[in-house]
C-alpha cells in the first residue's frame, strides 16, 4: 500500500549501492538527497560495509543504482530473490574517487538523473 501511495505521488526511493559505502554510493546519496521526489539511501556489499545491504533495504527501494558490474553480478547472487521487481541499474563507475570528489559528482550528475523522476519546475536541482 505505502509504495502504491509513492508511486501515485511520483515519490521514488533511490539505493546507491558500492562495495563498502564509505566514497561512492555515499557521495549518490548526497548529491541527490534533494533531488524533488526523491528519498535517498546508500549501502555497501561487502561484509564491513559502513550500511550493509540487506532484505530491507531492498525492499524499500524502488530504483537501485550500483557502481560496478561486479556490483549488480554480487548483488544478484546474494539477494536475487529480493529483487524481482526491481530496476538495478549500473553506472560504471570505478573505485577511483574520494567522497565528494568534484569528478565524482560530475559523473554522478550526468549519469543518474535520465534515470530519476522527471522534474514539475523545469530545474536540474543536482546541477
Amino acid at each position: 500500500m505505502k509504495r502504491a501511495l509513492r508511486e501515485a505521488s511520483g515519490m521514488r526511493n533511490v539505493l546507491f549501492i558500492c562495495s563498502r559505502n564509505r566514497l561512492r554510493s555515499p557521495t549518490a546519496e548526497q548529491v541527490f538527497a534533494a533531488w524533488p521526489g526523491v528519498e535517498t539511501s546508500s549501502a555497501g556489499l561487502d561484509h564491513d560495509a559502513e550500511n550493509p545491504v540487506t532484505p530491507e533495504l531492498l525492499a524499500w527501494a524502488d530504483l537501485i543504482f550500483v557502481m560496478e558490474r561486479a556490483h549488480r553480478t554480487r548483488l544478484s547472487a546474494k539477494f536475487k530473490p529480493h529483487l524481482h521487481d526491481k530496476r538495478v541499474v549500473c553506472l560504471e563507475i570505478p573505485d577511483n574517487f574520494e567522497y565528494m570528489a568534484p569528478a565524482l559528482v560530475r559523473i554522478l550528475r550526468r549519469k543518474v538523473p535520465p534515470h530519476l523522476p522527471s522534474l514539475q519546475e523545469g530545474g536540474n536541482p543536482a546541477a
